[in-house]
């Protein structure tokens, strides 16, 4: 069936198990997805073991290959059954639903609803940040953590900042601009890394971007990680009333990161089907593939000077599901003097499902054939534009990736320093 969380048959076990094995049953006579990600190793692992395809899955089975997908939507545009086809094939929301079946049936965990819940707990853990951080890194509130959340003691977290980006934004002092950009900051962006949000008004108003602000919550993303599909879907109203009236005033919505970008241009119009979400999905980019559109007609303002430099870039998966090819890398290398190398591996940190203590490990192991790739390319800078890889790569190789648009930053800083 479409997907569709309004039609009845949506959240009925039988007819969600009915559309799995529809699935999985071409999936085995397919078999292009085959290593691409844990989900497929162990359907392909399990229908071999039976001998009988698709039949032989038991409900064991079902709920192991929708508890290892992470939601990174390669397979989507690896398929060549997605609609419209007469198979209607769609994997990734197909498992989306079989999370919301799962919290209809046995509710939202508690770890789910506090994780979904990006802005309550942004909001309290800047708000007390020097309490908050400390405690967080404390080696037995780790093992805590990891009792009562599902949270990996290993698993590196995120700072937050007490100058929230939407705090730092509406202080400064605004410019006008011979373009307009409504900037959607990204939860990272909003509570833990407001540096990268800097860097990207830094860059847009230098290339004459009249900025603005509009009212917004988290994109709902985290929320569809546990599978709250009630919760995201309020996000997803809230969002979709002040990014349209933006888009009404003439403004483009710009992005820093790409699940949230991803999440308005494609989960929007799925779960909210109006003129809104079409006129946002529309009018959104991510700010690299902005940039870039800029440099099509002649109007980037490029470094001058620019900097020596070999840079390894992690494409992100988010990125890789908008079909909007290469553009950070494309952005990068209009530095002068900047070499740059695409590393096309998936990081493994995947929202919240990194973080739990069940998939940790493995996602570290996902995450190693990246890892020796970024370290085989001899880099003196890592770049990527997903805060949560940058994370995972972090983690792996004890060096923080860059954004582009803070490497772009560095680059203008080079041309006033000469």
């Amino acid at each position: 069936m479409p997907f569709n969380p309004k039609d009845k048959a949506f959240y009925h076990k039988e007819s969600l198990e009915q559309e799995e094995r529809r699935v999985y049953e071409i999936c085995h006579g397919c078999r292009r997805c085959f290593n691409l990600c844990p989900s497929f190793n162990v359907l392909f692992d399990r229908m071999d073991a039976s001998g009988k395809e698709a039949e032989g899955l038991v409900q064991e089975d079902l709920n192991e290959v929708r508890d290892l997908c992470y939601e990174c939507k390669l397979c989507y545009n690896h398929c060549p059954y997605t609609p419209p086809h007469r198979w209607d094939i769609d994997f990734p929301r197909m498992l989306l639903r079989a999370k919301a079946v799962k919290g209809k049936e046995e509710g939202i965990s508690f770890a789910d609803r506090l994780f979904g819940n990006v802005d309550f707990l942004g909001t309290w853990a800047s708000r007390f940040a020097f309490l908050f951080n400390p405690l967080t890194h404390l080696k037995l509130n780790r093992i805590f953590m990891e009792k009562i959340l599902g949270v990996h003691r290993d698993r590196n977290l995120p700072l937050f900042h007490h100058e929230r980006f939407s705090k730092w934004f509406r202080k400064r002092a605004a410019k006008k601009g011979i373009r307009k950009v409504a900037i959607f900051a990204t939860c990272f962006v909003e509570y833990n890394d407001p540096e990268v949000g800097k860097a990207m008004v830094e860059v847009l108003e230098r290339n004459g971007c009249e900025l603005l602000f509009p009212k917004q919550r988290c994109c709902g993303m985290p929320y569809l990680d546990g599978g709250d599909i009630a919760s995201a879907m309020k996000n997803i109203r809230t969002n979709s009333e002040a990014l349209s009236q933006a888009v009404d005033a003439g403004y483009d919505i710009v992005i820093p990161g790409p699940t949230c970008s991803y999440m308005l241009k494609q989960e929007y119009p799925i779960f909210l089907p109006d003129d809104k979400t079409a006129k946002i999905s529309k009018h959104t980019f991510d700010v690299s593939e902005y940039l870039m559109k800029l440099q099509a007609t002649g109007e980037l303002v490029l470094p001058k000077k620019g900097m020596k430099v070999k840079i390894a870039y992690h494409l992100p998966c988010h990125l890789k599901a908008q079909n909007i090819g290469y553009k950070s890398r494309d952005l990068l290398k209009q530095i002068p003097g900047a070499e740059v190398e695409v590393v096309e591996r998936c990081s493994g940190h995947d929202g919240t499902w990194g973080m739990k203590k069940e998939y940790f490990n493995l996602s570290m192991e996902i995450g190693e054939k990246l890892f020796n790739e970024l370290k085989a390319s001899e880099p003196n800078m890592l770049a990527t534009d997903c805060p949560l890889a940058s994370l995972q790569i972090e983690k792996g190789m004890g060096q923080k990736p860059l954004h582009p648009v803070q490497i772009l930053k560095r680059a203008y800083e080079e041309d006033c320093a000469h």
